[in-house]
């Protein structure tokens, strides 16, 4: 039995997982998310390993790898650390078996990745950081329009008149949104407007990395955006790509747990080494 912990450190949000893994059979055991909003990610990373500690009833000595992803290269206590395309794809998988493509849209990036039934990469594209297809140009342009984040998703769906943003950059990207509330465009046409820019872009970078068809996952921050789901179906249809966008509940855990199960794998192997070496 390996019990390991996955600690995904993004722009926006640290995510913790913890995971049993006994005879091939990967258990969760507990999960906690945390929104950084100025706070020390390293301090909400170690108050996270403690949450799903203690959320399971475990102590600390239980725990045989804490495996660390995005941005946690630095955390102290962490026993390795997992490049994020490797455990978004790996955790991707775990979320929902049948997916062949992972499309991370996370606070300041999108990235599309091509894999296989494993959660192995096989190919993938990335936006640049500067694109208005991330989530916080998304929670900037929200604060503007006076609209919460949660209603963000069902007021698209109700846009009848979508009003398309026309820059990729962020900055200009704004600009255009300013000069549409100043025309009297609604607030629904403006956000459904932005979706349906995020997502030709999201379906461009799917189209390059190669994915013909089967599930592509929506994991990050934005995984949960109902309208931008939506956009990207729309999309889809448009661009004449058969894959099936959908999104999971806990979609926004996919690099924790990536590098959860990354971090048994890991874990297993020096164990391995141990042994032969004792030999």
């Amino acid at each position: 039995m390996t019990c390991t912990i996955g600690i995904d450190i993004g722009s926006g949000a640290v995510k913790t997982v913890l995971f049993r893994i006994e005879g091939g059979e990967e258990r969760w055991l507990a999960k906690r998310c945390e929104r950084i909003r100025r706070r020390d990610p390293m301090t909400l990373a170690e108050e996270g390993r403690d949450g799903v500690l203690a959320d399971a009833g475990l102590a600390a000595s239980a725990v045989d790898y804490i495996a660390t992803t995005g941005e946690g290269e630095n955390v102290k206590f962490a026993t390795g650390h997992f490049y994020s395309m490797t455990t978004h794809a790996r955790g991707g998988v775990f979320l929902d078996p049948s997916a062949r493509a992972v499309v991370d849209i996370g606070a300041l990036n999108g990235r599309a990745i091509s894999i296989d039934e494993r959660g192995k990469v096989l190919s993938y594209k990335m936006t640049s950081q500067c694109a208005s297809g991330s989530g916080q140009f998304l929670e900037n342009i929200a604060r503007y329009l006076g609209v919460a984040v949660e209603e963000i998703g069902p007021l698209s769906q109700t846009a009848p008149h979508p009003e398309k943003v026309s820059s990729i950059c962020a900055v200009l990207a704004e600009t255009d949104v300013i000069n549409m509330v100043s025309r009297g465009i609604p607030t629904p046409d403006i956000l459904k407007g932005i979706h349906l820019s995020m997502a030709s872009r999201i379906v461009k970078l799917l189209k390059v990395t190669g994915v013909k068809g089967g599930t592509a996952l929506l994991t990050g921050g934005l995984a949960l955006d109902t309208g931008l789901l939506a956009a990207i179906r729309e999309e889809m249809v448009n661009e004449k790509v058969g894959v099936n966008a959908v999104s999971h509940p806990d979609s926004i855990y996919a690099g924790a747990i990536g590098a959860a199960l990354w971090g048994a794998y890991r874990h297993g192997k020096l164990e391995t080494l141990k042994m032969k070496a004792a030999a």
